[in-house]
């Protein structure tokens, strides 16, 4: 299909872009509410978790000073976060083993209190000379465990509020989503329902002045637009089959006044037989013409068997010194529930196809409950064909020199997809084609 190339850039409208505004907007409300939600709940957990250690800290370090005071007044006070120690080599012995050996720098050392409860420390080491020369070591030891049980607390804090915060992204997400494409979904559905009438509604005058209210006028110009060309088709279709059944009845009234003088000779009588069945034959091919146009199903009755044994007949007086035998097998009787013409032109163009194709051997039409065969002995059928043989205009590649302008097997693809039929065309077991037409 060619390609339409755009007269112009199209003309932006004051809502052109509304939507797109709508989706935005929600996503930066979004990302914002969220980010600052976390922010004040972050700094109002750490200002209070740090209250509570800084607290927590002054109240112990405060009753260990006046209870020192009260019980030992000579003495220097010590104090309970902070713990220093210097020792030499001498007499590093006497310090415990989780100390003696740190190298310089800063370690964390977990080590159980009188109670068995594990307390953690930082430890900062470093190394020195004394004026006497000798070398040793100085450590100061903080209490962290507080901080180490605050910082866990803050962790799973920080866990449960991601949580929290993930579910309400998905609610208001949810939400705002199905604020934004409602109308993208009405829209939808209304062009559904619109779909199935030949007088679509107008959708436009359902929406906003926005992107969507634009598709919607691009929508209602298409569906008018198309309802015209459908329209137009229609009536140029019914004029024509009207148009066309005139000169077809006064044919087929000549030819009986024709055929009903007895003083006809042979020859003249088989070609008034011959116009007699061409006339038939453009009668029915009009019918299912004008059922395909309308895309409906015409209702009526046939035999299989006797339309398959008419066109056989038809086709076996046209064959003329044509090595080529037409025989007929199967079901005697075969009723369907389908407009004799429709059947007519489907069959009548495998069968065609089938004699056409046929240089001498034999045709066999074969019918059965539920299907009707189509057995030739011709040339057979290439991967090509196979693939391209229903293709509006495809001629086959045994084609050659033979009229026809290649819609007769797309002519029986419409109406099988119409009546809900099956065809399939196949390579014989020794040669020639077998076209399948089954009744669903």
């Amino acid at each position: 299909m060619p390609s339409v190339e755009s007269a112009g850039a199209p003309r932006r409208s004051p809502g052109r872009r509304r939507l797109r505004t709508r989706i935005i907007v929600s996503f930066v409300l979004l990302g914002f509410g969220l980010t600052a939600l976390f922010a004040v709940a972050m700094v109002q957990l750490r200002n209070r978790l740090e209250n509570q250690l800084i607290e927590k800290t002054l109240q112990r370090e405060v009753d260990n000073l006046v209870r020192h005071v009260e019980t030992n007044p000579d003495e220097p006070p010590y104090y309970l976060v902070f713990d220093a120690r210097t020792f030499s080599d001498d007499n590093a012995y006497k310090i415990n083993p989780l100390y003696r050996n740190l190298t310089p720098g800063v370690h964390e050392i977990r080590e159980p209190d009188a109670s068995g409860a594990i307390q953690v420390y930082k430890v900062a080491v470093r190394r020195g000379i004394s004026r006497e020369g000798k070398p040793f070591t100085s450590l100061v030891r903080y209490n962290v465990t507080d901080a180490a049980a605050t910082s866990d607390r803050l962790t799973r804090w920080l866990l449960v509020t991601v949580l929290a915060f993930t579910l309400f992204a998905l609610v208001l997400g949810w939400w705002s989503a199905a604020r934004v494409m409602a109308p993208v979904s009405d829209l939808a559905q209304r062009l559904r329902r619109s779909g199935t009438s030949s007088d679509p509604e107008l959708l436009a005058p359902h929406f906003a002045e926005d992107e969507v209210g634009e598709l919607a006028k691009a929508l209602d110009d298409y569906a008018a637009r198309l309802t015209e060309v459908v329209q137009r088709d229609r009536e140029f279709n019914a004029d024509v089959s009207h148009e066309l059944r005139t000169p077809l009845a006064v044919i087929r009234g000549a030819v009986e006044l024709l055929l009903a003088k007895p003083d006809l000779d042979d020859r003249t009588r088989a070609r008034l037989l011959r116009i007699q069945r061409a006339e038939q034959q453009c009668s029915d091919l009009i019918g299912a013409l004008l059922l395909l146009s309308r895309n409906e199903r015409g209702v009526g009755q046939c035999d299989v068997t006797k339309v398959a044994q008419h066109l056989l007949d038809s086709h076996r007086a046209q064959l003329g010194g044509k090595p080529v035998q037409l025989r007929l097998e199967g079901e005697a009787t075969c009723p369907l529930d389908v407009p004799e013409s429709a059947l007519a032109v489907a069959l009548g163009n495998l069968i065609g196809n089938a004699v056409k194709y046929t240089p001498s051997g034999e045709v066999v039409v074969r019918v059965h409950k539920d299907a009707v065969e189509v057995i030739d002995t011709g040339p057979g059928l290439s991967a090509e064909d196979a693939a391209r043989l229903f293709e509006r205009g495809y001629r086959g590649t045994h084609a050659g020199h033979s009229q026809g302008g290649g819609i007769g097997l797309s002519i029986v693809r419409r109406l099988c997809a119409l009546y809900g039929w099956e065809v399939q065309v196949r390579p014989g077991e020794h040669k020639g084609v077998v076209a399948i037409l089954r009744f669903c």
